[in-house]
């Protein structure tokens, strides 16, 4: 385990120095709350409009629309604006994800590596048990291999989440036409 520990920390202090790599990190990191979070507020709206109105959301939504009716500065409007957003960020990452997933060379291996560390309903205890849930989709992955696919995985994420930096793209132009002056 103190392997693991050394791990996780060489890759904070890695995290912190880029801050798009650690909005990526971050938002995977509380992906499965954010997921919990927004059934719970789901389960408790649909609840309350039973108990409320009567009815069901659908049938109190399609009552809203054919009546006019503006619920404009209202908890109901704060809860469904809250959800709302949820939702965005979560289908945000969910398709950044499945293009990374099917676009990107290795996007079937970080897949793998991003599901079982971050996205899978039930998080795992420890590097080992990922490792071992990894292996009918990687044959041969050991811990170190394991660290390095996550790495590249979120980096690879991120450049799909937010795009090239313009530090990125200018590196990126140097090295195919090399300015001559220097």
């Amino acid at each position: 385990m103190k392997k693991d520990t050394h791990k996780t920390r060489q890759f904070e202090e890695a995290a912190s120095e880029n801050p798009l790599f650690h909005d990526t990190w971050k938002l995977l990191r509380k992906y499965r709350d954010v997921v919990w979070s927004l059934e719970l507020s789901v389960q408790h709206v649909k609840k309350s409009f039973e108990i409320e109105f009567g009815s069901t959301v659908d049938e109190f939504l399609d009552s809203i629309y054919i009546s006019g009716l503006d619920f404009e500065g209202t908890k109901i409007e704060h809860h469904a604006k809250c959800i709302e957003r949820s939702n965005k960020m979560i289908k945000m990452l969910e398709t950044a994800v499945d293009l990374l997933r099917s676009k990107h060379k290795f996007g079937e291996t970080y897949y793998w590596v991003l599901y079982y560390t971050y996205l899978s309903p039930q998080e795992l205890k420890s590097v080992y048990e990922i490792i071992e849930v990894l292996r009918p989709h990687l044959k041969y992955i050991s811990y170190r291999t394991y660290y390095r696919y996550r790495r590249e995985a979120i980096e690879a994420l991120s450049s799909v989440l937010w795009g090239y930096t313009s530090k990125d793209c200018v590196e990126l132009l140097e090295h195919f036409f090399p300015d001559k002056s220097k």
